[in-house]
């Protein structure tokens, strides 16, 4: 061998290689080490930035690309691609754009709208609701999704916050439709999608769509001026009071449909949607996911446990979405065989509890849990693109550069953020609980909502930390650890979630005082073991000389409320405590929760199997602790 070394002398590698090589190494092992989330945050931060940079890019040439001429574009590039599949039945592109072409057309020559005008739609998940909304969009019309289990005085609250020209009504709405009716205001025409009505003055849109012409309207019509211009409005119950209209703007809708794509979907995935479309997670991330992609999605007209995995198995789907009272409902149905056996890759929502996600993966196999925080109507948004369990996002320096945020010390008791001796609010440190602001500036404003100016300003916080700055109050507690992740720990002021869905405690007890048997109601939310978000319930004063009249409390909650806003619990109290600012103490209340054992005041709660509020008995209580009662 030594004659081969000496005929063919190996090359001598430079003194420098070894040191750099050890340098690298030691680089690696340091980032592994100090930033181990670093190639993640940064892939994810430039997906984030070639996204923003597309929509500029555009904008800068003149062009203001909205979803809606993406989906136009996709009906024109893959006409035959199926883009919704509901009960059984395949709608292409080509079909749902020829279908909304016919809505369009219907209302352009019998609907007298002209571009900006607004349209409310009360419509339950159905292929239809898409298509009015599309249909209505190429005309430029602001769409109004109404939440359908908002019924009565609620309804009309929401209708007349909008200003519709025109009300359009599912036909398995027809009975919510008939209690607002003889109240609606004179000057908004209704549509029903029926071919005949027997309503007056009720106008019926199947038969005059079966008529109309299929050739697209004028594209002028629906182009937007710039992308800040109202899209759609999207009801929220935010922090005090009746549903608001949040203001969506084209680029929020933009914003909003890049949701899948970031999480890491493609056009090849199939998506499963079955929650409601009112919502801005089936509407934006869903729908307006399937077309930044170019995807297909599957249309549920009520999200059904017993059904979901064979409906994924059936339709081959591979995207998810959830709220975290769909994946506690999925874990507590029966363990069947074969559970791990779907396509399912990715779950994108939020509000799952540590407990229920770890359930879920472990019976339900790999499947890559995306939770996200975003309000409706806020600034902000996080995405937990690397998994960590029980965490909402993550941030970084980069990241709050872009997106400017802050969490503030909150005073729970005076239900206001904290002020120092100069007027200032101040940031909690890492690990404690603080109230989410966002700031709004030119590159993340705040549209706020229809109707009511003094809405909008009251979601505002001004002069936070210095002169003349402004920020978006979120009402959501949150914790940033010390590896910058973000946890959801509460709401604040007079809002609870349940059933996936906001309660505005004034709201409720508005209802309940219109009883004439009711002094005064405080509402707030509690705490049920193995169930996400709190349970309404209800501290009563009853007016002197009555007594509680359950069956006209029931009749009263259930007709005027939604169902996840109906209280479950009742406690009859003979005084009202109030805080030092005069406000109805609710803190002692919510941590003693509904405990006949500890309770001695009188408590109720709504048994929906009996379709009554039943005396709370320890018997009951443990019922429910249990599970055995279903709520």
């Amino acid at each position: 061998m030594s004659g081969w070394d000496d005929l063919y002398p190996l090359p001598m590698l430079p003194s420098w290689v070894p040191g750099a090589a050890a340098g690298i190494v030691c680089l690696h092992l340091i980032q592994k080490l100090l930033f181990p989330y670093f190639w993640v945050d940064l892939g994810y931060l430039l997906k984030v930035l070639m996204y923003g940079l597309t929509v500029e890019m555009y904008r800068l040439q003149g062009r203001i690309v909205t979803v809606l001429d993406k989906f136009v574009k996709l009906a024109e590039k893959q006409p035959h691609k199926p883009f919704l599949i509901y009960e059984g039945k395949v709608h292409t592109y080509q079909d749902v754009d020829r279908r909304s072409n016919r809505i369009a057309q219907v209302f352009l020559h019998h609907g007298a709208l002209k571009k900006g005008d607004t349209v409310a739609l009360l419509m339950g998940n159905e292929p239809d609701f898409i298509h009015v909304w599309f249909g209505l969009a190429k005309l430029g019309c602001v769409v109004a999704f109404l939440n359908f289990n908002v019924r009565s005085r609620s309804l009309l609250h929401c209708v007349s916050s909008c200003e519709p020209k025109i009300l359009v009504v599912g036909a398995d709405l027809l009975g919510t439709l008939e209690e607002i009716l003889p109240n609606l205001q004179k000057d908004v025409n209704v549509w029903i999608m029926t071919k005949d009505s027997t309503f007056p003055s009720v106008h019926s849109l199947l038969d005059k769509i079966e008529a109309a012409s299929e050739d697209p309207v004028p594209v002028n019509q629906r182009s937007a001026n710039n992308l800040k211009s109202t899209a759609l409005y999207i009801f929220t119950s935010g922090t005090t009071g009746l549903p608001k209209a949040a203001v969506i703007s084209h680029m929020q809708v933009l914003k909003g449909a890049a949701g899948l794509w970031a999480f890491g979907a493609t056009a090849e995935d199939i998506i499963y949607i079955t929650l409601p479309l009112y919502h801005s997670a089936a509407s934006l991330l869903g729908i307006g996911g399937c077309i930044e992609l170019g995807a297909t999605c599957v249309l549920k007209k009520k999200f059904s446990a017993s059904q979901f995995w064979s409906d994924c198995k059936k339709y081959n789907v591979t995207v998810i979405q959830y709220i975290g009272e769909l994946c506690r409902y999925l874990c507590s149905q029966p363990v069947k065989e074969g559970e791990k056996n779907h396509k399912v890759r990715l779950a994108i929502g939020n509000g799952v509890r540590n407990d229920i996600w770890r359930e879920f993966l472990d019976r339900f196999g790999a499947v890559k849990i995306c939770e996200f925080y975003g309000a409706t109507e806020g600034n902000i948004c996080f995405m937990n693109h690397t998994g960590k369990i029980g965490s909402v996002g993550r941030t970084n320096f980069f990241y709050k550069l872009f997106f400017p945020f802050d969490l503030i010390k909150y005073d729970f008791q005076k239900d206001e953020p904290i002020r120092n001796k100069h007027g200032w609010c101040e940031r909690v440190k890492k690990g404690e609980a603080g109230l989410l602001i966002s700031k709004v500036n030119a590159k993340n404003p705040f549209f706020g909502y229809a109707g009511n100016k003094r809405h909008t300003e009251k979601k505002l916080l001004c002069e936070v930390f210095k002169k003349g700055d402004l920020y978006f109050n979120t009402g959501d507690l949150m914790v940033q650890d010390h590896e910058n992740f973000l946890y959801f720990w509460d709401r604040i002021g007079d809002t609870f979630r349940w059933k996936g869905e906001n309660v505005a405690t004034t709201e409720v007890s508005d209802v309940i005082v219109m009883l004439d048997f009711i002094q005064e109601a405080n509402v707030y939310g509690v705490p049920v073991p193995d169930h996400e978000g709190k349970a309404g319930m209800a501290s009563l004063i009853l007016k002197q000389n009555t007594t509680l009249d359950l069956e006209q409390m029931y009749k009263q909650v259930v007709t005027y409320l939604p169902s996840y806003a109906c209280p479950l619990f009742l406690r009859v109290q003979e005084k009202m405590e109030m805080t030092g600012t005069f406000k109805q103490q609710k803190f002692r209340l919510v941590d003693e929760g509904f405990n006949p054992s500890t309770i001695t005041d009188p408590l109720y709660f709504l048994d929906n199997s009996k379709k009554a509020y039943v005396l709370l008995t320890k018997e009951v209580h443990e019922m429910i602790l249990s599970g055995k009662m279903k709520l």
